[in-house]
């Protein structure tokens, strides 16, 4: 039994799950009887057994809450958790018309105010299974177009690129990063030079630190070489909203829209379910390589299906309709709700670094570009400031505030001005992801949390 006053998930929205079910079978009046009632013995049954997974899940860390910080979870909003049930009680299937019809132009209309967030009014896309998968299409399609050439990223993309590419039986190679954590122009461009690059990846929001790569000279070099340039926007996509990013930074998201290919993922920032990802290229002229023909599943509709230009068939059309349903109660507009929760979050992240920088315990990293902090704590050597941030990663756990380690390159940080021994080549390191709106009222708590574990 909860105390009063103590946390509880939200469950006022529940009540309207139920109307919105007779308002949905409302439409289907005419269709003949048909039992689908539970009997007493079916709800004991679907009681005990979810009794059982309630308990099950309270095997968890409080991803809803505030003082859990440690990786990218959000919880989805109310709207789109709604939603989402809501069309389970149609479970669509977004692969074909025929299987989704309604949820496949809602997920259109979704992804279309994506497109339009980065200024594109025409562009191939959809919706998948999360960031992988849209890279992993996105990496296809810059493949055939520029088939037998290399694919480059930064040491900081996201470790899926080089699967990815492993996968697709495309040669990947990693550059070098400066100390915040962004490709190093200047090496990628001496690489460049060598010839036998088909593609760059540009990493909007590293997973490690939310560093931005610098994209109006990525731009640049594109011009100059002709490569293919693809956004992993899947963590930071969605700042282009914000307007409290640094100036550097801003410059690069007002040329988001001018790339080859563009994943962002709604389940991170977009306030949706886990299992919510998005690519969109520029030109739609890249569907002719997914074009195929099935045998059985088209039979009732001769208009461009999302099938057409998917390399995954069967999806949910649940997750379009709860994006669809978000976007609608929050536009992705500039100085919107949407947009001003995200700036929270950056707003959390500065203040925490401002005192970072101040404590003596700790060393802080590159100012944060969007909604994550990093620092490592002083020691005698690199290895002893390690072994200091784990100690400080679980006492704050068991104080209730989670935190993530990173593993991070030694030259990330001033380890030799603050009198550190370089003994290992990489420095675990503390890491928050502030990404909820909320953690700007949080700040303090945290604080207070992280100083006296560190104690």
């Amino acid at each position: 039994m909860k105390s009063p006053g103590s946390f509880a998930l939200e469950k006022d929205s529940l009540p309207l799950l139920r109307a919105l079910l007779e308002r949905l079978e409302s439409e289907f009046a005419s269709l003949p009887p048909h039992a689908t009632n539970l009997t007493a013995s079916q709800l004991n049954g679907i009681e005990r057994v979810l009794h059982k997974a309630a308990d099950r899940l309270q095997d968890n860390f409080p991803y809803f809450h505030p003082l859990y910080a440690g990786q990218m979870l959000k919880p989805p909003h109310s709207v789109a958790r709604l939603a989402y049930a809501l069309a389970l009680w149609i479970n669509p299937n977004n692969h074909a018309l025929d299987g989704g019809r309604a949820s496949s132009a809602m997920e259109k209309e979704a992804v279309g105010e994506i497109a339009g967030m980065v200024g594109w009014k025409t562009h191939l896309g959809h919706l998948c299974s999360g960031g992988t998968m849209a890279n992993l299409e996105a990496l296809w399609v810059a493949g055939q177009l520029r088939p037998g050439e290399k694919v480059l990223a930064s040491q900081q993309a996201h470790y899926t690129h080089q699967r990815i590419a492993g996968v697709l039986g495309l040669d990947f190679e990693a550059i070098p990063c400066d100390r915040c954590g962004r490709i190093d122009v200047g090496r990628l461009k001496a690489r460049l030079n060598q010839g036998d690059i088909g593609t760059v990846v540009a990493t909007i929001g590293t997973t490690a630190t939310g560093s931005v790569d610098p994209l109006a000279e990525l731009l640049d070099l594109r011009a100059s070489h002709g490569f293919h340039l693809h956004a992993d926007a899947a963590y930071g996509g969605y700042f282009c909203l914000a307007d409290n990013l640094a100036t550097e930074t801003q410059r690069a998201y007002e040329r988001l829209g001018e790339v080859d290919s563009l994943v962002i993922d709604p389940h991170k920032h977009g306030l949706q379910p886990c299992g919510c990802g998005c690519v969109l290229f520029r030109d739609p002229g890249v569907g002719r390589f997914y074009k195929h023909d099935s045998p059985y599943t088209y039979f009732s509709s001769a208009e461009l299906h999302l099938g057409e230009i998917s390399l995954e068939c069967s999806r949910p059309g649940a997750a379009a309709v709860a994006l669809w349903a978000t976007q609608k109660l929050l536009p992705l507009v500039k100085g919107g709700e949407f947009a001003q929760g995200l700036m929270a979050g950056r707003e959390a992240a500065l203040a925490l670094h401002a005192r970072l920088r101040t404590d003596e315990r700790f060393l802080a990293g590159c100012a944060p570009e969007l909604d994550i902090v990093v620092w490592a704590t002083r020691g005698e050597s690199a290895s002893i400031a390690s072994q200091r941030a784990r100690l400080i990663f679980a006492e704050a756990a068991r104080r209730n505030l989670h935190l993530a380690l990173a593993e991070l390159p030694f030259d990330f940080f001033d380890l030799t001005g603050a009198g550190m021994k370089r003994d290992r080549d990489t420095l675990t390191c503390l890491r928050p992801v502030l990404m909820k709106p909320e953690h700007r009222d949080w700040v303090d708590r945290i604080w207070e949390i992280l100083s006296a574990a560190a104690a």
